[in-house]
């Protein structure tokens, strides 16, 4: 029984002291994190805190210089973002990895199509594809009458979780989504939001990079704050408010010098 309960607080992914260099530049100097099940892990930070080198570390593009990688408690060095990948690491970039002028069904399928026949007369089922594009969709509250339907017809937050639930759909464990809100509108911004809730209720993991504090404040469990490539720290949502994130992943320190400074020049 305890066995049980040990595998279960185990997180799915673990990083400690994670190291990258790219020559003489060092992108993370020492970052660790971890995400459980069901949660929303936000990962904030200004600009060259470290986020994109981090995300890429964990999608098995980069490799790291030192540090362990750990998933579901387990080793890992990947050699390419697809042995990430098979291993349920799924990550979903902000340009969405999509062809606008192909379908949506398509799009939710590329490199998966299932085919059926023999030998070189295989044909995709796009019968299967179109009713799973479509119930997929359906069951976050986007009816989708045409899946035939360029995806570039869509709006921002439609792709967005189209994006998503193709990573679901194909057996995601973690979902690393970077600035899925940055491009969205107002009305866009809360469907994202409220399908990242959807997620984390069927259990996944989420790591959600952004840099703006409403949405991560919003969404998130947990946030862990970068700054030039080292973890400032990680914080639950009960012990820390929205403004003193601000100040964290902003560099408070460094705009309250700058305040007093440009208070003194007036």
């Amino acid at each position: 029984m305890a066995q049980g309960n040990a595998t279960t607080s185990t997180p799915v992914i673990e990083v400690r002291n994670i190291v990258k260099h790219f020559g003489s530049v060092i992108a993370l100097s020492g970052v660790s994190m971890t995400v459980g099940r069901g949660e929303v892990l936000c990962l904030l930070g200004d600009n060259g805190a470290g986020k994109s080198t981090l995300i890429k570390t964990l999608a098995g593009v980069h490799r790291p210089t030192s540090g362990e990688y750990l998933v579901e408690g387990q080793p890992v060095s990947f050699g390419s973002p697809r042995d990430a990948l098979d291993a349920g690491i799924a990550t979903v970039y902000q340009d969405l990895a999509m062809i606008p002028l192909m379908s949506i069904t398509r799009n939710f399928f590329m490199g998966r199509e299932p085919r059926y026949g023999i030998g070189p007369f295989r044909f995709i089922d796009f019968e299967h594809c179109n009713a799973v594009t479509r119930d997929e969709m359906k069951k976050i509250g986007i009816d989708i009458r045409d899946p035939h339907q360029a995806v570039g017809t869509l709006s921002g937050g439609e792709r967005q979780c189209v994006a998503i639930a193709r990573a679901v759909y194909f057996g995601a464990k973690i979902l690393i989504l970077d600035e899925p809100t940055s491009a969205l509108g107002v009305a866009q911004t809360s469907m994202v939001l409220k399908y990242i809730h959807q997620v984390r209720q069927k259990g996944l993991g989420v790591v959600f990079i952004t840099h703006n504090v409403r949405h991560a404040y919003a969404a998130g469990d947990r946030f862990t704050v970068l700054n030039r490539g080292r973890t400032v720290g990680t914080y639950a949502k009960s012990e820390i408010g929205m403004d003193e994130l601000q100040n964290l992943m902003a560099g408070g320190k460094e705009l309250q010098e700058l305040s007093s400074e440009l208070r003194g020049t007036v």
